[in-house]
């Protein structure tokens, strides 16, 4: 059957080809047909160099390029910040394009895809240019999430905001590593959270993330920029919650710290992880001291509750 690449929008991520494994794993966390463009290994001493496109022939060796294609039904905003969120946080130069749409075009376009979601029993995420009705018992958070991963559409964050309406007391302590858009540390405080720290490797996203926090009104949120815990603020003391919705070997990395960011009745709550890869994590959580108590489950990622 003919596809109708009208009705898809291509995402190509180009990085150093060293780098093309971990670039083709993050793109894989979107969707597994990909597209890989790597034209290191053409080796002309075994073909007719005139039988070879010259685009190919003179193409970068030392670069190449995973692609996936998003249909028009789906936003591309959450994936493009996913991919964003990644690369900064695996520390790698990618350049990423929206092929066959004008930057400019896409900037606002993307916007008709991104509505009002209602989330658990109380959360509804609702964009600023949209209006909406307030029911009595919601929980309204008003996000314009930009180039930031964090819409509240992605089900990595959806399990996040579900599980921070069971585990957010009123005047806990909260921590958001890896923040994006801050729609974590706005949820905890609309939740009656007393103080809220986000933190992002990415510097856009901790210039969004400002922005939503100022618009949202919640004045007990701070976000800066940090490389996973490094930078955290302990000087008032340990936290009551922490989320980390970041992706599974991340979450690895920084299991042997986490346990001292947590109080000890603390919860840590863990997303981000694709399905195939949960049982990964909860091994490297469990032999640093910590023990998973729940996870949720939604379209193949999952959240983890995780205790001391």
């Amino acid at each position: 059957m003919e596809n109708n690449f009208k009705d898809w929008t291509q995402l190509k991520l180009t990085v150093s080809k060293d780098d093309l494994d971990t670039a083709t794993a993050i793109m894989g966390m979107i969707d597994l047909n990909l597209q890989v463009e790597d034209y290191s290994d053409i080796d002309l001493s075994t073909c007719y160099g005139d039988l070879i496109d010259e685009s190919i022939l003179n193409a970068d060796k030392t670069i190449a390029s995973v692609s996936v294609y998003i249909p028009a039904e789906r936003s591309t905003t959450d994936a493009i910040a996913f991919i964003r969120d990644r690369l900064a946080a695996e520390k790698l130069d990618g350049k990423i394009e929206v092929v066959g749409v004008n930057e400019e075009d896409w900037a606002t376009s993307w916007k008709a895809f991104y509505h009002t979601t209602r989330i658990g029993k109380s959360m509804v995420i609702v964009p600023m240019w949209e209006e909406y009705e307030e029911q009595p018992g919601d929980v309204i958070i008003k996000m314009d999430p930009g180039m930031a991963f964090g819409t509240g559409t992605h089900e990595t964050t959806r399990l996040v905001i579900e599980l921070l309406e069971r585990y957010t007391t009123p005047g806990c302590r909260m921590l958001d590593v890896g923040c994006g858009s801050g729609i974590l540390a706005i949820c905890a405080s609309k939740l009656g959270a007393g103080i809220c720290r986000a933190y992002d490797i990415d510097p856009v996203a901790v210039r969004v993330a400002n922005e939503n926090i100022e618009a949202s009104g919640e004045t007990n949120i701070s976000c800066a920029q940090s490389d996973l815990l490094r930078h955290v603020d302990l000087s008032d003391g340990q936290y009551d919650v922490i989320t980390a919705n970041i992706v599974s070997d991340i979450i690895i990395r920084m299991a042997p710290d986490v346990a001292a960011y947590m109080k000890d009745d603390a919860t840590l709550l863990a997303s981000g992880i694709i399905i195939e890869r949960a049982e990964e994590v909860v091994s490297a959580l469990e032999a640093n001291g910590l023990k998973v108590v729940d996870r949720l489950v939604d379209n193949g990622w999952c959240a983890l509750v995780v205790k001391k």
